[in-house]
């Protein structure tokens, strides 16, 4: 999603508690970096806005959260969304932490000490033409650098409205070595999560009768 250049996201993201300006030097040590370092640690690579991280934050205080994105001006606004769904709630943003980074490089700021327990991809790029595809968020290339960090039974999230996406990342997890667990063609008929937390991107397409994809794949 392209989104205008924002002048106040960049001093209010350096000005935040929960922001993390230099991800790289804790790679390793992410545990560290929270206030309850026992809990275990999801993750969301390409939180847009930040609404959907929002929700599950505030919902999951026995769980660890770090959301990710490149832009600037997205970060801010997840920043400012997350702000507001804890005032609302009446509590401290003590289990999340937002950085930007480029995931194709993620590997330099997490690894095997991190322990992953689970990521979260939602309505990433589709990249639709051959020769850009393996910028998937889901691609083999990408699912390899995943297991680097995530833990054994470690699990990944996914969502889509992209029919040939959705098809192609099921045939990335099973050759990267994940098991589908579940899978649906129609989340709101057939949900597979506990608790379904809507985003941005899944509430217009919804809206628009287009059908949400949707797995959860597990590393053998």
């Amino acid at each position: 999603m392209r989104i205008r250049y924002k002048k106040w996201a960049r001093p209010e993201l350096e000005a935040s508690k929960f922001y993390v300006e230099e991800p790289e030097k804790i790679k390793g040590k992410w545990k560290d970096k929270f206030e309850k370092k026992e809990h275990p640690l999801h993750l969301e690579l390409g939180c847009g806005k930040g609404q959907f991280m929002a929700q599950l934050a505030v919902e999951n205080e026995d769980v660890n959260y770090i959301a990710i994105d490149l832009v600037d001006a997205m970060l801010g606004l997840a920043k400012r969304n997350i702000e507001q769904a804890y005032q609302e709630a009446h509590m401290e943003p003590k289990n999340i932490l937002i950085t930007r980074f480029d995931i194709e490089r993620i590997l330099l700021i997490l690894d095997k000490q991190d322990e992953v327990e689970r990521i979260y991809i939602n309505f990433c790029n589709p990249w639709p033409r051959g020769k850009h595809r393996k910028k998937r968020l889901t691609h083999s290339i990408q699912l390899e650098k995943y297991k680097q960090f995530l833990k054994d039974n470690g699990e990944i999230y996914f969502k889509t409205d992209d029919d040939e996406l959705f098809h192609s990342s099921l045939i990335y997890l099973e050759e990267s070595g994940f098991t589908i667990q579940k899978k649906t063609y129609d989340l709101q008929q057939e949900p597979i999560f506990e608790k379904n937390r809507e985003t941005e991107h899944e509430k217009m397409f919804s809206e628009q009768g287009i059908k949400i994809k949707a797995c959860i794949a597990k590393l053998k």
